[in-house]
């Protein structure tokens, strides 16, 4: 039997990128996937095929989840089509990278609506809803480590993120959910590579360990383990995941 078959997992924003690497690995696992997306439902649809082909079951739900009654309706939606919730990966977000005194209200309001209050109240929804024994991991960003131009509000947003990932684990603890933050570093995606030159590139490559630029591979591997039973001790905490990223 495969390790996460009976369970049933949200994934946010899995339409491409890492999340969709997270999605197909947690259904080649045995879970049941919830595809959330926003916009994309044709890359959304692709993920279901693409899992069903592989003899997996899977769903695509739109929600935007900066508006609360959306990311309850995916909880809804997702119960309703599979009987529960065991996992959530918060993975969807925004990033707008500008300098300070270019940053609008709008640039603000988006990245803090998605990343900060998506996940907050996806949190939420996973402790009415989700069973005993559940995983939640939010995803934060190994820029929080480094003092990048440009970066500062997307930054703000997911230092939000790691503190609600401590604040919250005694308070899953009682229903014996565990809830841990993953932090990549560069990662070959489509959101990482827009706006970028190819010299800004290989200067990231260079700073970590192994001199390349993270896949989404990387990531999934590490949410394998933080959403198995092996993971039942460790709660609270932040993976930064990028190859030594400095």
């Amino acid at each position: 039997m495969k390790p996460l078959t009976g369970k049933v997992a949200i994934v946010t924003g899995a339409s491409r990128g890492i999340g969709k690497q997270i999605a197909l690995q947690l259904a080649d696992l045995g879970a049941c996937v919830t595809i959330n997306y926003a916009n994309s439902s044709k890359k959304a649809e692709e993920v279901v095929n693409e899992i069903k082909e592989k003899g997996g079951a899977a769903a695509a739900v739109q929600a935007n989840l900066s508006q609360v009654s959306e990311i309850e309706q995916l909880f809804h939606e997702t119960i309703e089509t599979f009987g529960k919730v065991d996992i959530l990966v918060n993975n969807a977000g925004v990033m707008i990278n500008k300098p300070l005194t270019e940053v609008t209200e709008e640039d603000y309001t988006n990245q803090f609506d998605v990343n900060v209050k998506g996940t907050l109240f996806a949190c939420q929804n996973a402790m009415k809803y989700m069973e005993q024994q559940g995983r939640i991991v939010n995803i934060s960003t190994s820029v929080n480590g480094q003092m990048f131009p440009a970066y500062s509000v997307y930054a703000g947003t997911k230092g939000a993120v790691e503190q609600f990932t401590r604040q919250l684990a005694k308070e899953f603890g009682s229903k014996h959910i565990t809830i841990n933050a993953v932090a990549p570093g560069p990662v070959n995606t489509e959101l990482f590579n827009v706006g970028k030159t190819e010299e800004q590139i290989e200067g990231m490559k260079k700073m970590n360990a192994f001199g390349r630029i993270g896949e989404p591979e990387d990531i999934a591997n590490v949410i394998e383990f933080l959403v198995s039973d092996k993971s039942q001790w460790v709660t609270g905490q932040t993976l930064r995941v990028n190859g030594g990223f400095i």
